[in-house]
């Protein structure tokens, strides 16, 4: 039988344990804090990241670098016969690019899936993997059936502070006082490639509710109005676990048979939207 392996990077909030509770591999991302490397979930915890944050330190995100990626890839395929990596969006970091360029010398052992995806929805697309590896899927056909699906979810996020937009370069001095005064909570769309713009809220509470009504909207005119048992509903959040079970309460409302998961966004996103954020996520199920 073909062993096939799943690889993910640390975007995907899942932990190193869980990593080993699930018998997959995760790739841990870097950080420059104060011009010391760090590692998410290796010598970089939560708390630690926040608190850093907090302090106002200098603190920027990078990709793996070509030797972490390689050593890892030739430390499994000792007992692997085929790799499947999925890294984080393309159009958020560099990292698949580069990962796709360097699986071109594995000789078809090593497959990088571009599906566009980022924190929860890129864990269900590991958990998807993985169900996929035990109806004995080879490594390109899983590929192959991610990346058919990359369109199938959505994440909505509410940024609590445009502190960290304003320091990444993503809005403007200007634009980052006027909403600051008006104290908006933008709500940002990551659906595909980007993550973009989506609304303007003045309140948790209508952010909230915009971002429920897109997850709707979504499932009903998006994925065709399929049913409860055809989907996943998960919750992110930087630092915000509170107010992220309530609104799982309150999603539950509506919800009442769907599994809802509550996640923290990884520490890449967060470093670019700040601690106080929540996000609301829907995931197509796959059906081969």
């Amino acid at each position: 039988m073909n062993r096939v392996a799943i690889i993910t990077d640390s975007n995907s909030g899942i932990t190193q344990a869980e990593a080993k509770k699930l018998g997959i591999f995760v790739l841990p991302m870097p950080f420059t804090i104060d011009g010391e490397e760090f590692f998410e979930d290796i010598n970089l915890s939560g708390k630690e990241f926040y608190e850093r944050l907090e302090a106002n330190d200098d603190i920027s995100t990078s990709q793996p670098s070509i030797n972490s990626i390689l050593s890892l890839w030739d430390t499994i395929l000792k007992d692997y016969d085929e790799i499947v990596h999925i890294p984080m969006s393309s159009g958020l970091s560099g990292s698949c690019s580069t990962a796709t360029a360097l699986a071109q010398d594995y000789d078809g052992r090593v497959e990088v899936v571009n599906n566009q995806r980022i924190s929860v929805t890129q864990r269900q697309s590991v958990l998807d993997a993985l169900e996929l590896t035990e109806l004995n899927k080879s490594a390109s056909e899983i590929k192959l059936i991610l990346e058919k699906n990359k369109f199938e979810s959505s994440i909505y996020i509410m940024v609590d502070t445009l502190k960290y937009l304003k320091k990444g370069g993503r809005i403007t001095p200007a634009a980052a006082a006027l909403g600051t005064v008006l104290r908006l909570k933008p709500v940002l769309q990551i659906q595909g490639e980007k993550l973009e713009a989506f609304a303007k809220a003045k309140t948790v509470k209508q952010a909230k509710s915009m971002m429920m009504s897109a997850i709707q909207d979504d499932i009903v005119n998006r994925f065709g109005g399929i049913k409860e048992n055809d989907y996943y509903l998960q919750i992110a959040h930087t630092n915000n676990e509170e107010a992220a079970l309530k609104l799982k309460e309150e999603l539950k409302e509506t919800y009442s048979n769907v599994p809802i998961y509550v996640d923290e966004l990884s520490l890449s996103v967060a470093c670019h939207i700040g601690p106080g954020s929540l996000a609301i996520a829907v995931s197509r199920k796959i059906h081969i």
